[in-house]
């Protein structure tokens, strides 16, 4: 799927889940869960950020590293923010386990598109 599209649903749903933090859930959960919440919703920002740049390409020639980056970026963004919000709305702890794996795909999509960047 096109990164920027991804990226400007992300980015729609970013603002969505921030406004329904800070109005709906602040009376509703307890800080450290309102907390958790709030950094799902902050790295999903930022990754956002990172599609729409790896989305975007111009005329530039096909970028298998950056393309390979924007699909660790989503995974990411699914994982970690995903599990977050299940943790701070459920509170139940085990999606607290797989929030790991969402940080370790926007690490390897950093190193990827790092790697890519620096071959050309």
């Amino acid at each position: 799927m096109n990164a920027t599209f991804l990226g400007a649903v992300f980015a729609f749903l970013a603002v969505a889940l921030g406004a329904f933090g800070a109005h709906a859930l602040r009376s509703r959960l307890d800080p450290q869960m309102l907390s958790v919440f709030e950094t799902g919703v902050r790295y999903q920002f930022l990754h956002t950020l990172a599609l729409l740049v790896t989305g975007r390409r111009g005329g530039e020639a096909p970028r298998p590293g950056a393309d390979w980056a924007a699909s660790l970026f989503t995974v990411g963004i699914l994982l970690f923010s995903g599990s977050l919000y299940g943790l701070a709305l459920s509170g139940v702890p085990a999606w607290g386990a797989v929030t790991p794996f969402g940080g370790a795909c926007f690490l390897a999509g950093w190193l990827v598109l790092a790697w890519s960047s620096w071959r050309r």
